[in-house]
């Protein structure tokens, strides 16, 4: 069983460079063709600072900074026995390339169901570019199965 001493832990923040050649890449993997997401000068055109990072780009950055694997060691999670369960993205501001992010999480809830067989850990995480702002927020549910 997860110790639910670690409802509220937050680990050290994560730094993050956004890439502009990772964000072409992943917007042609998911199928958007916006010049906005490939070409700085469209970008530009379009009110951006540089090309703009498509939508759950961000989902990425934790894994990305290692910071997630961090938090499944910390907390002493078989990863075999990992699913994911549920994730949500509030954004409040784009995410360009040359962007620096600052992801700051927090375990906010660890439950179980089904006598256990099943234990969620939720985990909240406020996302701000170099510039201060709040860009988003992110929302993930990590489900543990146990035999």
């Amino acid at each position: 069983m997860i110790d639910k001493k670690h409802i509220g832990y937050a680990p050290p923040p994560t730094l993050w460079e956004v890439e502009k050649g990772r964000i072409a890449f992943f917007a042609k993997v998911i199928g958007a063709c916006d010049p906005i997401h490939t070409d700085e000068a469209a970008a530009k055109a379009a009110g951006y600072r540089n090309v703009v990072a498509p939508p759950t780009f961000i989902f990425g950055a934790e894994g990305d900074s290692g910071a997630l694997m961090k938090l499944i060691d910390t907390l002493k999670i078989d990863l075999g026995k990992v699913l994911h369960g549920e994730q949500r993205f509030d954004y409040h501001a784009p995410v360009c390339a040359g962007d620096t992010l600052r992801l700051e999480s927090k375990v906010s809830d660890i439950y179980d169901k089904k006598g256990g067989a099943l234990e969620f850990v939720v985990k909240d995480t406020r996302v701000t570019n170099q510039l201060g702002e709040h860009v988003a927020d992110l929302h993930a549910v990590i489900v543990v199965r146990h035999a």
